[in-house]
């Protein structure tokens, strides 16, 4: 009886094929073009699980572990919404495993939404159980994308570093996921510092679980000389948005056009957008 249980939680827990991310390749993304607008988007995606109330942690907690029928649906409304933007960094995304019905969720929206790049980096692991998962959808082409596991004392945050334009003086944009603890995402971020510390043009977005006042005057970060989001701009929950945990933080050299969360109560997170102008002059340098 052990040993047939045994193999049963063996095959469960077996890794996907997969042991890192995948990437969609670029051979058919457009190039990047510089003297346009790049309209952004941040969106924590909750694996594709529709939530609207407290109590749906307990009584939809199951699909974090299993399939549902709707969540194919939620993704398509979640890719209709991305069809509207140039660059999206996504979190809690499923990269293939039993709760996704075996689905790359990074992979599916970018093809739903018709963007040609995808790239999706797992960082933690748990077989046929769960591919937890960032992701980056792009309609240019990067001059190149990188990968960072964060530090932290649970593993299983990561960062995606993409590079669009110059070599020698490109547009950095970096998405990740930060942990729930102070004391991680202090190490974080000063991970993440020390990598955007030779650039100009620097755009830091995703779910960073904190406020932007807390980021930008308490952490690393303050030295970073980055620009926040109104402190106004309130996130979560998606039903009642009481905090500003999700953010799109860019240099002082980059016009912020526009910027807001979007009301778009899907996953538990409310997506956000910003439409960016590369710095006067920039466009000289291709």
């Amino acid at each position: 009886m052990y040993r047939r249980i045994r193999k049963q939680l063996d095959q469960i827990l077996k890794p996907v094929n997969q042991v890192r991310g995948s990437c969609s390749g670029d051979d058919h993304v457009p190039d990047f073009e510089p003297h346009r607008h790049i309209r952004l988007l941040t969106f924590n995606i909750q694996v594709g699980i529709n939530t609207a109330s407290y109590r749906h942690y307990l009584t939809r907690s199951w699909q974090h572990l299993l399939p549902h029928r709707k969540r194919i649906e939620n993704l398509d409304r979640i890719a209709a919404l991305l069809r509207n933007y140039d660059v999206v960094a996504l979190q809690e995304c499923d990269g293939g495993s039993l709760r996704s019905g075996y689905i790359n969720q990074v992979q599916y929206l970018a093809e739903a939404a018709g963007i040609p790049y995808w790239y999706q980096q797992l960082n933690r692991n748990l077989g046929q159980l769960a591919q937890h998962s960032n992701g980056l959808l792009s309609r240019y082409r990067p001059l190149g994308v990188e990968e960072h596991k964060l530090p932290g004392l649970i593993p299983g945050r990561g960062a995606i570093v993409a590079r669009y334009g110059s070599e020698d003086d490109p547009l950095v944009l970096v998405m990740l996921h930060l942990s729930l603890s102070k004391a991680a995402q202090q190490k974080q971020l000063g991970f993440i510092r020390d990598l955007i510390a030779d650039y100009q043009h620097v755009v830091l977005m995703g779910d960073l679980n904190n406020h932007a006042e807390q980021l930008l005057s308490n952490t690393p970060l303050k030295h970073a000389n980055l620009v926040p989001l109104p402190d106004t701009a309130h996130s979560f929950p998606s039903w009642r948005p009481e905090r500003a945990l999700d953010h799109i933080l860019v240099s002082p050299s980059l016009e912020i056009r526009r910027s807001e969360v979007v009301s778009f109560p899907v996953s538990d997170h409310l997506p956000v957008a910003m439409d960016i102008a590369l710095p006067k002059g920039y466009v000289s340098t291709f």
